[in-house]
């Protein structure tokens, strides 16, 4: 152990203060909270208070939850703008013997945020890598949904492009399970129509803004419903949405017709039926009238 790690590997919890154990070399994958600052665990405490160096998302943000338990480690930038330029040296660090801990500005590191380069380094040079769980906003959004969780599926930041957007919305509409979106709440109200074009106003969701904070609040209900919700209360920061899948047994007219009119948009007439009726398995006749009827 070096000697700055003896001299301030320690943290504070309401006033007390504690020692921090001994790491062993490695790079420590450490999950933050998302709002509360209380939303993290002895262990991550002790190992950022005890870190030969922390990489962090954003310095300034990770600094308010570091200075809250009063943690004094060297701090580095990593975000998703330097981090493959960066990750030959931080290798190099771990090589020698140093313990790294990687943290994002909130949540689990690598999960819509930076750090997978990192750690697949990581591994291809042996080098030991710690997972430390935590809060996840995936996660916290998915078990207060009232949405099936026993399957689900993480699909990320959908694209800012609105075709982009219809494009990787219609690839899902054939996923039978949660599924689960994080989004800004600049673009919130937009992703939100998007579904509705491509899946119908009455496909059910949630909507989970200021996770863990003050004025937490989840809403749920049809698409058409969160719209209206969303519409008449603009949301703030980061929101995470949630989306029922696609019955496996049920398919209404009023989902593939949806999808048909999307694939339009993007396709001649004839390829855009023969993939909806590919795809939902309905007769390309019924398909190819109602195809008709959208041209008209």
């Amino acid at each position: 152990m070096s000697q700055n790690r003896q001299k301030s590997a320690g943290y504070c919890i309401f006033g007390t203060k504690f020692d921090a154990p001994d790491l062993a070399p490695g790079l420590y994958v450490i999950a933050t909270p998302i709002g509360n600052l209380r939303d993290i665990s002895i262990r991550a405490l002790q190992t950022l208070a005890a870190a030969d160096l922390i990489l962090c998302e954003d310095t300034r943000q990770s600094a308010r939850l570091l200075d809250h338990y009063l943690i004094d480690r060297p701090k580095s930038s990593f975000h998703e703008h330097n981090e493959r330029a960066k990750t030959g040296a931080i290798i190099e660090k771990l090589q020698k013997g140093a313990a790294i801990a990687l943290i994002s500005d909130a949540g689990t590191p690598l999960i819509s945020d930076p750090g997978f380069p990192l750690v697949q380094a990581a591994r291809e040079h042996e080098i030991d890598v710690f997972a430390l769980p935590g809060a996840s906003a995936l996660l916290a959004g998915l078990t207060v949904s009232g949405l099936p969780t026993d399957r689900f599926m993480f699909a990320g930041f959908l694209p800012v492009k609105h075709n982009a957007r219809l494009s990787a919305l219609k690839k899902l509409s054939e996923v039978s399970q949660t599924m689960v979106f994080y989004e800004t709440a600049r673009r919130l109200v937009k992703t939100v129509t998007a579904m509705i074009e491509i899946y119908g106003p009455d496909r059910k969701g949630a909507v989970s803004l200021e996770l863990t904070k003050r004025f937490e609040r989840t809403l749920t209900g049809s698409l058409s419903e969160l719209l209206a919700e969303l519409e008449s209360s603009p949301p703030r920061g980061e929101a995470v949405i949630l989306l029922a899948g696609i019955s496996e047994n049920i398919i209404n007219d009023e989902i593939w017709q949806n999808a048909l009119g999307a694939a339009m948009a993007d396709m001649p007439l004839r390829s855009a039926v023969d993939e909806i009726s590919a795809r939902f398995g309905v007769q390309r006749k019924k398909v190819y009238d109602v195809a008709l009827k959208f041209r008209r």
